[in-house]
């Protein structure tokens, strides 16, 4: 039975300040513990090292670079620092993208601390299975942190977009007035300087970009803290019989999404096809629901439920793609093909990331509603 009252009380105990790292974030991690604990469960830790430079420095260094790059040769100044200029900061974005490709390895310039927190209940059938990767598993997940910024991120991914569109047009512009139509370099010239205006503004927007401990965080991720709890709470006493269930509550989602990078390491050699995952992160007074890259059968149907649920609940979906310039543990999950589905609020996006992000923003009704129809198509799926 899913308890409206007990959806309030998380919404409202979580709703605080809690960045990735910060004695807050703690704070966040110990309440949950406490939360299962009083369940007479007994959660697993995960604790990790993180460092902050991939989330809030190394994107600021890109498009600096990138912007730097594009203006001098937008120039074109007769001089041969410029392809000198060009070289250097093209090995620049280039070592950046190298040591970037697995930034939960970076330790620079400062290292802090977080941790996973997650809680399995086995299913009666699989119990006397060997192999534990090849079990059917649903795995719910959610964050446990918060960030605020000085821009909402709605606004900072329309500056990154706006950046991207206008750095693609200023690149066609400089080839054409450089080295097709030199002859017509004063046009050009004219013409690029719109497109690279966007590209400044843009550039700048991006660096003062700024994250903070002032957002309480309830949309992102108190509903989906409060979610998962529910589910759990529930499962506790209805378990299903051909699926392991896993609550999976994560440390640093809003810091690069470290937290599930650390989480993958004990999920990789999963079962791809036998593994359901399914993440809450930021809903507000509707549901946004998306899907993954990889889809077989079995989340078909299971998306095709949720379309026709039974309690009446409206789902948004096929949005326009907002994961350009955003992270999530979900979206991270689908790039390695898990299969499975995320919940969110595409519309509350303007609220994110900052003080608004409040109790009033969410509604315990609709994540009632929520809870029961995933309850309701879990156990349809379970009993196919």
């Amino acid at each position: 039975m899913i308890d409206e009252k007990s959806i309030k009380n998380n919404l409202k105990d979580f709703s605080f300040p809690r960045l990735s790292g910060t004695r807050h974030e703690k704070k966040a991690f110990q309440m949950a513990l406490k939360k299962v604990e009083e369940l007479n469960l007994r959660p697993i830790i995960q604790e990790f090292e993180f460092s902050t430079f991939f989330a809030r420095t190394y994107p600021k260094l890109v498009f600096l670079f990138g912007f730097l790059l594009l203006f001098f040769n937008f120039l074109n100044i007769s001089t041969p620092f410029i392809p000198i200029i060009s070289i250097i900061l093209l090995s620049l974005i280039l070592v950046l993208f190298i040591l970037m490709r697995k930034p939960e390895n970076v330790r620079f310039p400062k290292r802090l601390n977080s941790a996973n927190l997650y809680v399995k209940l086995q299913s009666d059938q699989e119990k006397n299975t060997l192999d534990s990767n090849n079990r059917k598993k649903i795995i719910f997940f959610c964050h446990l942190d918060s960030k605020g910024q000085r821009f909402s991120i709605l606004a900072r991914v329309r500056a990154i977009r706006a950046w991207v569109f206008s750095a693609l047009t200023s690149c066609i512009i400089i080839i054409l007035k450089n080295f097709i139509f030199p002859n017509f370099s004063l046009v050009f010239l004219i013409l690029g300087s719109f497109s690279m205006l966007i590209t400044t503004t843009s550039t700048i927007m991006i660096l003062l970009n700024s994250t903070n401990n002032l957002s309480h965080g309830v949309i992102d991720n108190a509903t989906g803290i409060a979610c998962v709890f529910e589910l759990l709470s529930h499962y506790l006493d209805s378990q299903l019989l051909n699926y392991d269930l896993w609550f999976v509550f994560t440390g640093c989602e809003e810091c690069g999404t470290m937290g599930i990078r650390s989480f993958y390491r004990l999920i990789e050699n999963f079962d791809r096809d036998s593994t359901i995952i399914i993440n809450f992160d930021a809903i507000g007074k509707i549901v946004t629901m998306f899907e993954g890259k990889y889809k077989p059968e079995g989340v078909i149907k299971l998306y095709d439920m949720f379309l026709n649920n039974e309690k009446g609940l409206r789902f948004l979906t096929n949005p326009k793609k907002i994961s350009f310039g955003t992270h999530s543990d979900g979206f991270y999950l689908k790039k390695k093909l898990f299969q499975g589905l995320e919940f969110g609020d595409i519309n509350s996006y303007q609220y994110m990331h900052s003080i608004e992000d409040n109790l009033d923003k969410s509604d315990p009704k609709l994540l009632k509603i929520l809870c029961e129809v995933i309850i309701d198509n879990l156990k349809k799926l379970d009993n196919e």
